[in-house]
């Protein structure tokens, strides 16, 4: 009898981190913003920041416009888009929220992306 109670145990404890790992992996994509190529093998468009602000922009936030944050810092780790630079991010196709900050300023905005295009978001 203890061995089947141990063996439920065991199953038991399995199933909730598996049910545990599976609900952290929801949430890291709701913190993140969830990914900008939504499928692989599906169409592309590009986004591409034109920083015109004369300051380093440190922050480029993205999301779908359907997700209910801006996610964290798409650029990768100590890259900033300087005054007079651009940066672009390849992306799936539809609308996509953004927010970019200076460390002393922040601008907001959508944006559409075709598939096989370019747009330009501009920071004055």
């Amino acid at each position: 009898m203890p061995d089947i109670l141990l063996k439920r145990l065991v199953v038991c404890a399995v199933l909730s981190l598996s049910v545990v790992s599976t609900g952290c992996g929801a949430v890291m994509s709701y913190i993140e913003g969830g990914p900008l190529v939504r499928d692989p093998s599906g169409p592309t468009g590009k986004i591409v920041v034109d920083n015109k602000s004369g300051y380093t922009l440190g922050a480029v936030l993205l999301s779908d416009c359907d997700s209910s944050t801006y996610g964290l810092n798409r650029l990768p780790s100590r890259v900033g888009i300087e005054d007079g630079k651009t940066y672009e991010f390849t992306v799936s196709p539809g609308c996509w929220s953004i927010a970019i900050g200076s460390g002393t300023a922040e601008v907001r905005g959508k944006l559409y992306v075709a598939a096989d295009q370019a747009s330009v978001y501009t920071v004055n």
